[in-house]
C-alpha cells in the first residue's frame, strides 16, 4: 500500500511538472543558429562576402561551431592564439586557398557544391577571408 502511495505522489508530481513546463522543443544555442541568408540573386556578383560567410559558413566557422573548435586546436597545436581558430581572424588565407579547401573540402570540411555556394558568393567570401592576397 505504501508503494502506490508513493508511486501516485511521484505521478502527481511529475504531472504539475509536466504542466508548468513550456510548450515546444527548447531554444537552441545561439551558435546553431545563423543569420538569414541575403536576398536577391544569389549568381549576381557583388554580395557582401561577412553577410554570406555568416549565413552560409557560420554554422560551423563562428564561435562554437565545429570547425571553428577544429581549427582552434589546429592553431595552438602550430603555436599560434586560440583566436587564429576564427577564420576571420586569420590573415594569412589567400581567396584562391579559400577557394580551392571550399569546392575541394578540407579533413572534415566535406566539398561546397555551386548550389551550397554560388561562384558569386564564394568570390564573396574568398574576398572576405583571403586578407593575404
Amino acid at each position: 500500500m505504501k508503494r502506490i502511495v508513493i508511486a501516485a505522489a511521484l505521478v502527481a508530481m511529475g504531472a504539475a511538472a509536466y504542466a508548468q513546463a513550456p510548450a515546444g522543443p527548447p531554444p537552441m544555442p545561439p551558435y546553431m543558429l545563423r543569420p538569414l541568408a541575403p536576398e536577391g540573386d544569389r549568381l549576381k556578383p557583388g554580395r557582401d562576402g561577412k553577410t554570406v560567410f555568416d549565413a552560409q559558413c557560420g554554422y560551423c566557422h563562428l564561435v562554437g561551431g565545429m570547425g571553428t573548435n577544429l581549427l582552434t586546436k589546429q592553431q595552438m597545436l602550430a603555436g599560434n592564439p586560440p583566436a587564429k581558430g576564427l577564420l576571420s581572424n586569420r590573415n594569412d588565407l589567400t581567396r584562391d586557398y579559400v577557394k580551392s579547401v571550399v569546392r575541394m573540402g578540407k579533413g572534415a570540411m566535406p566539398q561546397q557544391t555551386k548550389v551550397d555556394l554560388t561562384d558569386a558568393e564564394l568570390d564573396a567570401v574568398a574576398a572576405y577571408l583571403g586578407k593575404a592576397g
